[in-house]
């Protein structure tokens, strides 16, 4: 689904969470040496994420069928990476860099 972005939207103020992103090269030095490693992909992890109620009339928008919004964070909104990796390193903060790194929406297990 696409939704068009029109001047309605400007009127909600939106704040862009500046989150950094590791570096991939680092990421990928620490696999060297290791005899066995995994790659899994985060698939549709951002839906797993829910939306505070007072939050959800922001992600309103509308359709043939009528007005929709998200209980659970999509894809594509401005912080959804960044909530989701600051979601995945809380759970996982134990294991990272020992067995565990995340990039974006897929892990690397070795």
């Amino acid at each position: 689904m696409a939704v068009v972005k029109n001047e309605k939207n400007e009127l909600i103020p939106t704040w862009t969470d500046h989150f950094l992103l590791p570096f991939i090269d680092q990421m990928l030095d620490r696999l060297v040496g290791k005899e066995y490693y995994c790659f899994l992909g985060g698939y549709s992890g951002y839906h797993q994420i829910p939306i505070h109620p007072d939050d959800q009339e922001k992600t309103t928008f509308i359709c043939l069928f009528g007005t929709s919004g998200f209980r659970r964070m999509p894809f594509g909104l401005c912080n959804t990476l960044s909530t989701f990796m600051r979601c995945m390193i809380a759970i996982f903060a134990d294991m990272l860099e020992e067995g565990l790194d995340i990039f974006m929406d897929d892990f690397s297990i070795f």
